[in-house]
Order: structure tokens, then C-alpha cells, then sequence
């Protein structure tokens, strides 16, 4: 493809590549207006009258939009235009929710404080992509960030446990869950990795029946991330981000190397680790009982665990939902702002609005890896695969826990759920995915096309 420049030179009509930032605009409005619609509808079911902050609450999540939207346009202008979009709209709902529970929980204001964490995590997206011209930068930190991320890993267990997991570092009223953060590092230390290695993965080996067995070597780092998963697991029993991980692991070494036998040995690997666990850890043991018998407690007659009534909720809310505001999962107790905010996503906007809300984060997950694809760069694309398997494997394992389909893990629901370090992160994950995406789509030079 010749460049504008060649083009005109020739004496031909200029040609301007499409990079879609109107498109990405008018879904932006179009974002902003639904959040804010929803935000309207919860204070007519409740009070029968707009909330009185709604206009606020419309121009911050509008502000915040068109900031990001003109530092796209000034810094990568060819970026995929519905990351943003998909970013904002996700981020609004969640808002909308968190507004809703408060209103079912005298003297609580997560909403306001959540809108505060995500002008934090917009701030750090701008900063992101004004300050990374390129994504090959990061290959450079890989090990050290490695390094960061085990010992964000590790701090927390000098903490007191929160809810039985010592995932949080507390000091006074601050609070932040340093796991969050060092997925994205490790996601960096995995692609840097891989990329290196990858022919040695993909080539070498001893086959024994229909699989192929990496040399000890090689096999080393993946037994190395494996314990760390069993570490994690065991001394901050924290299920879901240990699964969350592992499965990305495997999944960007089945990307660089194309071998199934790395599936198969992964979910060997992570059903042992749940298994030896789930037998020593009373935590997890307890989960994963509750899984197999998610209404015994009904039925001993001690009324509903989470796991119950968060059935109840979906159950309630049938095909259409309640109605924002009108449903009651806020019976779920605690947890209802975070591991479980899906429930009341269920109950309220029904099977459609959830099926709906899932379809988003299927759409943003394969932008990242459309984006991937068409980098040719094998760290760029590694990385922005394990950048968008985090994001859908962390869908997974929180709907999967409040659906019963797996045991709950006491993950966080991206963008959705209240909680600073999980929005600030996922914030930094799309900054990243418009960066990388920013490179695949942008017009090769001339000679190069």
C-alpha cells in the first residue's frame, strides 16, 4: 500500500486511510447515553423521579470519554475505534449498578468513589498511550516487571485476610489489591518469554504417544509458573486469580507454539493444583463444597448462601429482568457490589441484558485478538492475546462461579464490579490494546507493503 505522500506525488488523487475516529465518536455519545439512561431509570423505579445528580453524573462519564477519544485521535489515530467505545459503555453500566446496590444500602457511596477510580484508571490509559510509542519498549523491562509482579504477588500475605483471602493490602482507609496489577506484568514477562523460546517450544521435544513432550529446559519455566499458581492458591487462597494465571499461561504458549499437547498438559497441571488444594486448604475445600451443593444450606433449613441466592436473582429475573432498581439480590449480602454484581446485571435486565452485557466482552476480547493477528511482531502479538485472554478468562471464572458452573472464585467482573485496582487495571489493558491496535492497523510504508 503507498502512503498518501507517494500517492500525491504521483499526481493521483490523495487516498487517506479510514481510521474510524467519528465512528468511534458517535459510538462514544452513544455509550454515554445509555449509562446515563440507565442511571435515570434506577431513580424513577426507586424514587419516581430523575436522580438529581444525573446531568453530573452524564458529564463526568462524557468528559472522561472525549478525553480519552482526543488523545486516541492526537496519538493513534488508526486504532481499532470500539476498544474505547466498548471501554466506556462497560465502565458506565457498572456505575449504573453500583448506583443501584447503594440505594439498597443506607450510608453506602461506592458509586461516587468508583467514578473517582475510574478517572484515575482514564488518566492512566492517556498516559499510557501518550507516553508508549511502541510496544516493543516493554520486551526490554520483561524480566524486571517479573520481578515487581512476584513481589506484588507476595506482599499481600504479610496483610490480614479479607473474607478468608489475603489478596489486599490495607493500610488505614487505602486499600489495593496488588494482584490486579501484576497481571499485566506477567502477561508482558509471558509474551517476551515466549517469543523468545517459541521454536525451541514448538520444535524439540520427546513425543511420547500423540503428545509432544517439551525438553527439561524449556519445560522448567512452565513447572516454575505452575508452582507459583500452587503458591498463590495455598498461601493467599486465592482461586481465581491463581486459575487466572495459569489459564492465561497456557493459552499464549498453545498461541506461540500451536501444540494441543500444551492444553492437555495445562488443565492436567491446574486440575491437580485445584484438587491438591481444594484437600488442604479449608477455604477452598468449602468453595468448591459449595459448588457441588450450591442449596443444602436451603435445605437445612439456615436460609440462602451467596451461592443460593444469586440463583434466585437470575431465576427472578427471567428472560426481560425487574426493571433497574426493583430487583432484590442485594440479599446476596456483602458481596453484592463485587464477586456477585452480575446476579443483579441477571435479575434486573433479565437473560437478554446479561446475554447482552457478555456479547460486549466477547467483542472487545476479539478486537484484542484481530489486533494480535495482524501484528507480525511475535511479541506484539503474544501480547495482545494474553491481554484479551485476561479479560475473557476473568468473565469466565466470575460467571461461571455465580452461575454454579464452577466453583466461585472471587474474582472481579471487568469494568462491572466496585473496586479500584480491578477498573484502574482493566483502564491500562485497553490503553494497551489501542496502542498495539493502533500499530496493526496503521498503513505500512511505502516498500514495505
Amino acid at each position: 500500500m503507498a502512503t498518501p505522500a507517494a500517492v500525491a506525488a504521483r499526481g493521483e488523487p490523495a487516498y487517506r486511510p479510514r481510521t474510524g475516529r467519528n465512528i468511534e465518536l458517535a459510538l462514544l455519545l452513544c455509550a454515554v447515553a445509555i449509562a446515563v439512561f440507565g442511571y435515570v431509570e434506577v431513580g424513577i423505579n426507586i424514587d419516581d423521579r430523575v436522580p438529581p445528580d444525573a446531568a453530573e453524573y452524564g458529564a463526568a462519564l462524557g468528559g472522561l470519554a472525549l478525553v480519552a477519544h482526543g488523545v486516541i485521535r492526537w496519538r493513534a489515530r488508526y486504532a481499532d475505534p470500539l476498544l474505547l467505545p466498548i471501554a466506556v459503555l462497560l465502565n458506565g453500566i457498572g456505575l449504573v449498578v453500583i448506583y443501584r446496590l447503594d440505594r439498597a444500602t443506607p450510608g453506602s457511596h461506592a458509586a461516587p468513589t468508583q467514578l473517582l477510580w475510574s478517572a484515575l484508571g482514564v488518566g492512566l490509559c492517556v498516559a499510557v498511550i501518550v507516553l508508549l510509542r511502541d510496544h516493543r519498549v516493554l520486551r526490554r523491562y520483561a524480566y524486571s516487571g517479573a520481578l515487581v509482579a512476584l513481589v506484588l504477588l507476595v506482599a499481600p500475605i504479610f496483610f490480614p485476610a479479607v473474607y478468608g483471602s489475603r489478596i489486599w493490602i490495607t493500610v488505614g482507609p487505602f486499600s489495593i489489591q496488588p494482584g490486579e496489577f501484576a497481571k499485566i506484568l506477567l502477561v508482558i514477562f509471558f509474551a517476551a518469554y515466549l517469543a523468545a523460546h517459541r521454536d525451541a517450544l514448538a520444535l524439540t521435544g520427546r513425543r511420547i504417544w500423540r503428545f509432544t513432550l517439551p525438553p527439561g529446559r524449556v519445560l522448567g519455566p512452565v513447572l516454575l509458573v505452575w508452582a507459583a499458581f500452587i503458591g498463590v492458591l495455598v498461601l493467599e487462597t486465592d482461586l481465581g486469580m491463581s486459575l487466572l494465571y495459569f489459564g492465561i499461561f497456557v493459552v499464549m504458549l498453545y498461541v506461540a507454539t500451536a501444540r494441543t499437547s500444551w492444553i492437555v498438559i495445562g488443565l492436567v497441571l491446574a486440575a491437580a493444583g485445584v484438587v491438591l488444594v481444594g484437600w488442604l486448604s479449608p477455604h477452598v475445600h468449602a468453595r468448591v463444597d459449595q459448588w457441588l451443593h450450591p442449596l443444602a444450606s436451603v435445605e437445612a433449613g439456615q436460609g440462602a448462601n451467596q451461592i443460593a441466592q444469586s440463583l434466585f436473582a437470575f431465576a427472578w429475573g427471567g428472560v426481560l429482568g425487574t426493571g433497574l432498581g426493583l430487583g432484590h439480590s442485594i440479599l446476596i449480602g456483602f458481596a453484592a457490589k463485587s464477586d456477585f454484581i452480575l446476579a443483579t446485571i441477571g435479575e434486573e435486565l433479565g437473560l437478554v441484558g446479561m446475554v447482552a452485557l457478555l456479547l460486549l466482552y466477547l467483542l472487545l476480547v476479539s478486537r484484542g485478538y484481530r489486533a494480535g493477528i495482524a501484528l507480525r511482531d511475535p511479541f506484539g502479538r503474544l501480547l495482545a492475546i494474553g491481554l484479551a485472554t485476561i479479560v475473557g478468562l476473568q468473565v469466565f471464572v466470575v460467571a461461571g462461579g455465580v452461575l454454579d458452573l464452577i466453583p466461585l472464585t472471587g474474582a472481579t467482573l471487568p469494568f462491572i464490579a466496585q473496586g479500584g485496582s480491578s477498573v484502574v487495571t482493566n483502564w491500562i489493558i485497553v490503553a494497551l490494546l489501542v496502542r498495539l491496535s493502533d500499530l496493526a492497523r496503521r498503513p505500512l510504508p511505502e516498500g514495505e507493503a
